[in-house]
């Protein structure tokens, strides 16, 4: 089964929103809101591009709404794979 973790996130989320303004995702910040952090609404927008065509799946625009911090982001993105993997 595919899993999107916080390295991976991390990793993809520096390419769209620009490695100098933004915070390293760790443990201590998954809960703090996308723009607390640095990244504004097209550089998850992007991101959400960029893991769409990697793990060859859609995900819902309510993602975007709902997955307002990284944590939730991931439980969000990870839902779906796992879902997908059952089929």
């Amino acid at each position: 089964m595919h899993r999107l973790e916080l390295t991976d996130l991390t990793r993809i989320l520096r390419i769209w929103g620009g490695e100098e303004e933004c915070v390293e995702l760790t443990e201590a910040v998954q809960d703090l809101y996308w723009d607390e952090l640095g990244y504004d609404s097209l550089s998850v927008l992007q991101t959400t591009g960029t893991i769409e065509q990697k793990f060859d799946v859609l995900l819902d625009g309510e993602l975007l709404e709902l997955g307002d911090t990284p944590r939730r982001f991931l439980e969000l993105v990870n839902r779906v794979l796992g879902s997908r993997a059952a089929v």
